[in-house]
């Protein structure tokens, strides 16, 4: 966060504008696809044979029970999500979450990530504010 308080202050002193969206990942955790988490480590990360059938039985194969009042549920696979506690929970999230890094970059905006915690950011002058907040409001895809 000190790299965007950073940036957007050198942005004020030049007399420019910053805009900011903060993306909310809080729940970014228990969203990621397990294949395509996998396909990223392989294709991006260049992970195979052994590695990546040590992550594959990381992340896959885990189900859930939930206890309450007495009553136990069925067991469920978990089908999306990595395992929690885990030191490679927040690693896992950035490779899942790479490629935001790339389309933030193409289309002209900066990205600060860590973890769950996500800044997207662009500075402009002022008379050319309202331009820049159409480019920042438009959908990335």
């Amino acid at each position: 966060m000190l790299q965007v308080l950073s940036d957007a202050l050198t942005a004020a002193d030049s007399q420019r504008v910053t805009l900011l969206g903060l993306l909310d990942l809080s729940a970014a955790f228990d969203c990621v696809d397990h294949s395509l988490l996998l396909l990223r480590l392989q294709r991006n990360f260049g992970l195979v044979d052994t590695v990546l059938r040590w992550f594959t039985s990381f992340v896959c194969g885990r189900t859930e029970q939930i206890s309450f009042d007495g009553h136990l549920s069925p067991v469920m696979p978990l089908l999306y999500g990595v395992p929690q506690g885990s030191v490679l929970r927040p690693l896992l999230l950035v490779v899942y979450t790479a490629d935001l890094s790339r389309v933030v970059t193409q289309h002209g905006l900066s990205l600060h990530q860590y973890a769950d915690d996500c800044q997207v950011y662009l500075s402009s002058t002022v008379n050319d504010a309202p331009t820049s907040v159409d480019r920042f409001a438009r959908p990335l895809y």
